[in-house]
């Protein structure tokens, strides 16, 4: 019996995996997983958004199976992302003095909730677009917008600004990755580098005073 390694093992076992997320469930999958990283920011969604836009790009040329669509990939994360942020803020807007104590004791939730409300009023949501990279941020930037009871229609439209952008840029990650250096573990590697590298970019500039 012939025995499968090196390259050309782990090129079989990187197109089972493929092969496994390229099913027509892969948008459920995603929209989960996204929906409920803005209470689990461990859950590996862009892990998940990645790799199934690496699919797309690997079976852009198959005849057989089912081939994630990347407008569908993005419009699953992109409205994820949003729904996830509306149950936080709604959530948090319930909250009551509970979570405002809470929130009073936290130096970086008060900080945060008071650069949030500045840019919201200035007409500006920069902040919520950088959250939606960050580590955690969203998480952040959700629950200390229902806290205050910032405007709903202003939240609304830069979660689904911020929704968009990152869904846009994690799905053209893995897809263009894949398509530039093949639909390999390498293609993949690259991509979550960047997606992670743009998180502590998006962290540190939330992290750095607001200008006076």
């Amino acid at each position: 019996m012939a025995v499968i390694g090196g390259a050309t093992g782990e090129l079989v076992v990187f197109e089972g995996v493929v092969s496994l997320v390229a099913g027509p469930w892969i948008y459920a999958a995603v929209g989960l997983s996204v929906l409920l990283d803005v209470f689990l920011p461990v859950l590996p969604s862009g892990v998940l958004v990645i790799t199934a836009a690496t699919a797309a790009a690997a079976g852009s040329g198959a005849t057989t199976g089912h081939v994630p669509d990347i407008l569908a990939l993005v419009l699953s994360a992109a409205t994820a992302s949003v729904l996830g942020d509306l149950v936080a803020y709604r959530l948090a807007w319930l909250g009551g003095e509970r979570l405002d104590r809470a929130i009073a004791r936290s130096r970086r939730l008060t900080t945060a909730q008071e650069r949030l409300g500045a840019a919201l009023a200035q007409g500006g949501g920069a902040l919520v677009i950088l959250a939606r990279f960050a580590p955690a941020g969203r998480s952040v930037v959700s629950l200390c917008a229902g806290a205050a009871h910032r405007r709903p229609r202003d939240f609304l439209f830069w979660s689904a600004l911020a929704g968009l952008s990152w869904a846009g840029f994690s799905v053209a990650l893995g897809y263009f990755g894949a398509q530039w250096l093949g639909a390999t573990w390498l293609a993949t590697a690259v991509s979550l580098t960047a997606l992670f590298g743009a998180g502590a970019v998006a962290a540190y500039l939330m992290r750095r005073p607001a200008a006076s």
